[in-house]
């Protein structure tokens, strides 16, 4: 059954056609005969009881510098559609926020992918809290003692963003590192958010896998390798994507973390895990689809569009 699908993300004209996971997955949608409406998170409102978007019908073909057509520019209520893809990158601020709060409005009854009430709730760094025993040593925290105590228990430790993205902001602090106050009056004073820091893992060095989930169910795996001296693997800085299989304790990782995805409506789901260790779960744009198909040849896409099908069916 065909499905009118609006897609809420970033400009689609800067997109890289070759990575870009909401592209592929509009061009599965496409393929599969739905209609697809495309408008950026700017263009969301409420209107006396309806939510609305301004924004576009979208064509999408895989040519690079021609990859998308938009038709005349209207508003549409979003009540009035089957699917609605909340597919903007992070940061995860009160733009973001607000937006899980206007889309709950229409979810269900219009199938909000990912759920939006959970992906407020479950922002990455912080749903992997409710499985400690799956996660390296972890601290949260705005204030500088709690940090420093943490860094001399663990001496080797990685500092980021709470809400960050993409691998920006993320340094690690080895035991001879003398930055952590430096690095706490930057980033206290850019916001009013915590830090996390984490236990550093030397396996890293061998890759950050990107486990993907398609309604609680993991459908395969990329390793995302660090570029020579960098500690980051996230390939918005130059990790490097290579073919891996899924381990049995990564099947053990998604066993214990799926049912709880399902449950909550997170049907495309993409968890890091370095060594036998989960850092994070992504739920709200998660990437890697694109890779992940031509490593091993399957159609991620497609299977996203079925566990969707069926839940709208």
């Amino acid at each position: 059954m065909p499905l009118k699908v609006a897609i809420q993300m970033d400009p689609i004209g800067p997109i890289n056609i070759d990575a870009d996971s909401s592209f592929r997955i509009a061009e599965e949608a496409q393929a599969r005969g739905h209609e697809l409406f495309y408008y950026t998170p700017d263009m969301l409102a409420y209107q006396e009881g309806r939510v609305t978007a301004r924004g576009w019908p979208l064509t999408v073909r895989r040519v690079k510098g021609d990859h998308f057509t938009l038709g005349e520019m209207q508003e549409i209520d979003l009540a009035d559609w089957d699917v609605v893809w909340l597919r903007q990158d992070p940061p995860f601020d009160m733009g973001y926020i607000t937006t899980t709060h206007i889309l709950e409005r229409v979810h269900p009854e219009t199938l909000v992918v990912n759920d939006p009430f959970w992906v407020r709730n479950y922002p990455e760094k912080l749903l992997v809290l409710d499985f400690p025993d799956l996660t390296p040593p972890t601290t949260i925290a705005r204030d500088l003692q709690t940090l420093k105590d943490f860094k001399h228990k663990h001496g080797d430790i990685i500092l980021k963003p709470l809400y960050g993205n993409g691998g920006a902001g993320v340094f690690r602090l080895d035991p001879n590192d003398r930055n952590l106050n430096s690095l706490h009056e930057l980033f206290t004073g850019i916001n009013r958010e915590p830090l996390i820091a984490q236990k550093f893992l030397p396996d890293v060095s061998a890759g950050d896998k990107r486990v993907i989930l398609v309604d609680g169910e993991p459908v395969g795996a990329i390793n995302r390798v660090p570029a020579k001296g960098e500690t980051r693997s996230n390939m918005h800085v130059g990790g490097r994507p290579e073919k891996v299989e899924l381990t049995e304790r990564d099947r053990e990782i998604c066993a214990r973390i799926g049912p709880l995805l399902r449950e909550k409506g997170q049907i495309f789901v993409g968890i890091d895990v370095i060594g036998n260790w989960l850092t994070e779960i992504n739920v709200t744009s998660p990437t890697g689809i694109q890779e992940l198909e031509r490593f091993d040849g399957v159609n991620i896409a497609e299977k996203i569009w079925q566990a969707i099908e069926a839940r709208v069916a």
